[in-house]
Order: structure tokens, then sequence, then C-alpha cells
């Protein structure tokens, strides 16, 4: 991954590599990868986050949820 440093604005540049890192994933996969996860405890948490965001696409649409 390279970003171009234009005119010496190693601020700009240093924002810019963040945002790429942040837009392909990186952040998400180190913080996956710092710790081993069993396969079972793996199912567990993407049950979770999907649970999550299932949740929250009902509250971003003013409904309830199912049987409420």
């Amino acid at each position: 991954m390279e970003v171009h440093v234009d005119s010496e604005n190693v601020d700009r540049a240093l924002r810019a590599l963040k945002r790429k890192m942040a837009n392909e994933g990186v952040y998400k996969e180190l913080k996956k990868r710092k710790f081993y996860l069993k396969p079972c405890e793996q199912k567990k948490r993407k049950q979770r986050e999907a649970e999550r965001r299932r949740r929250k696409a009902m509250r971003s649409r003013g409904r309830k949820g199912p049987g409420r």
C-alpha cells in the first residue's frame, strides 16, 4: 500500500494512509487476529454481529423487532 507525498505535506499523507487502511479493513483484520478464536467462538461472534446489524437496521427504519 502506498501514498504519494506532495510538497512535503507528511501529515496529509499520513491521514490519507490511515483512511486507505480503514477502507480496506486492515484495522479490523488486525483486531480480529490479535487473539486466536476457536471456530465455535468465531461462529458465535459472527452471529452476535449479525444480530447487532439487524437491530441497528430496524432502529434506523423506525420499526420494532419480531414479537414486539
